[in-house]
């Protein structure tokens, strides 16, 4: 059976994948520690689970505006006049299938043949394939720890050129947890503004942030970019609904009514019942959001303190999101079994198997020498994979 070309370019989601197999090995009975989900383990706020269950018994189970219902966009309209004194209008919002089908929508609605995204790295494991089965092309431009996995002015500079479609800007990052303050926007939009470029704005993880860290929009700091920035954003990590599938895109109209056509061709409106849940996240009580955000704190200390005690581990300490990416470059080369550890892959492997520990490799991220933990999980389990990781590694040779 023949399949399509661009079918041939692209993986598989990675982080599904050792999720799903992780998941199995619970299953079957294994106690592991599963640091590769990248998604809380709280559940959703029963105000939220009510608001989807009272929309049932309202017989909210049609089809809906293939944008998102009304009531939906115009709260994230609202939502953003409230938080950064944006002002949007609800046909300048696409609410989709999740914050990835949001920019998959955009991606296929903005991008030809040939055009350039510039994607910093370490990057989401999703946004170079995206370009690419769009038949553009991704420019990945490495970030430097050193400089706190961000970009300077400089090298976005270097980067960008006629080609360039679209920039990436992600903050707080997965899978590093690196945000960008006001001066480094401020410093970066004068990079692009005279440019004509898009700016992709990631802002999935933007409630997430740690030691009184400020998230701010780009567009805030720099409204000339106003009308080049199409923002992405979700429910799923902010109110722990992952699996209700709701996230927009917000920006420039004729962009969002252009990728309203390519949703309109392939899963047509998001959920009902879960657009009626996502309509309650963002009107109602937002204390649960930051009760989690002081728990996630408390697991980010807690993981970054414990792998930075091991020897060949270095380890960022991240502003936001729930992930830790640690280098491991000194544990490359070294032994288990008779077995050399050659890669970040080889590490995770063997963390999977000799620890019951999962965690995802760098390889698909964009670096070689890290690996990816998340700390969506409950402090005991934390301080109990750290044990385990401590353990293992102390058998290499």
């Amino acid at each position: 059976m023949k399949v399509s070309e661009r079918t041939k370019v692209i993986k598989p989601a990675v982080t599904l994948a050792i999720a799903a197999k992780a998941q199995k090995l619970r299953e079957q009975g294994v106690d592991l520690v599963n640091f590769s989900a990248g998604e809380p383990d709280f559940d959703t706020p029963e105000h939220i689970k009510e608001a989807a269950i009272q929309a049932l018994r309202k017989g909210m189970t049609k089809y809906t505006d293939v944008r998102g219902i009304e009531p939906l966009r115009e709260a994230i309209v609202e939502k953003y006049q409230h938080d950064y004194g944006l002002s949007y209008t609800k046909e300048e919002v696409l609410v989709s299938c999740g914050g990835k089908h949001a920019l998959y929508n955009v991606f296929q609605a903005i991008l030809d043949q040939g055009d350039e995204v510039i994607i910093p790295s370490p990057y989401w494991v999703s946004y170079q394939d995206m370009v690419l089965l769009c038949d553009a092309v991704p420019r990945i431009l490495p970030t430097k720890e050193e400089n706190g996995f961000r970009i300077t002015p400089a090298e976005l500079q270097a980067a960008l050129t006629p080609r360039t479609r679209a920039f990436i800007l992600n903050s707080p990052s997965n899978p590093t947890g690196a945000a960008y303050d006001r001066e480094d926007l401020a410093a970066l939009s004068r990079v692009l503004e005279p440019h004509e470029c898009l700016i992709f704005s990631d802002d999935i993880y933007e409630k997430i942030v740690y030691d009184e860290f400020s998230f701010y929009s780009i567009v805030t700091i720099n409204p000339k970019l106003r009308e080049r920035t199409i923002i992405f954003n979700s429910v799923s990590k902010t109110y722990a609904m992952t699996g209700w599938r709701i996230g927009y895109a917000i920006g420039l109209a004729p962009v969002i009514s252009a990728a309203a056509k390519i949703q309109s061709q392939s899963t047509s409106n998001p959920t009902s019942i879960a657009q009626a849940a996502a309509l309650e996240a963002l009107r109602g009580p937002q204390d649960k959001v930051a009760e989690m955000v002081r728990e996630f704190q408390k697991r980010r200390d807690a993981i970054v303190k414990n792998l930075n005690a091991m020897e060949g581990i270095r380890c960022f300490n991240p502003q936001g999101a729930f992930y830790v990416f640690p280098n491991i470059r000194p544990l490359l080369g070294k032994k288990a079994k008779g077995k050399k550890i050659e890669s970040a892959c080889d590490l995770a492997e063997f963390l999977l198997e000799e620890a019951q520990v999962a965690a995802v490799p760098g390889e698909d991220f964009g670096s070689a020498e890290n690996i990816r933990f998340t700390y969506a999980t409950s402090l005991k389990e934390v301080e109990k994979g750290c044990e385990r990781i401590e353990a293992a590694i102390k058998k290499l040779e």
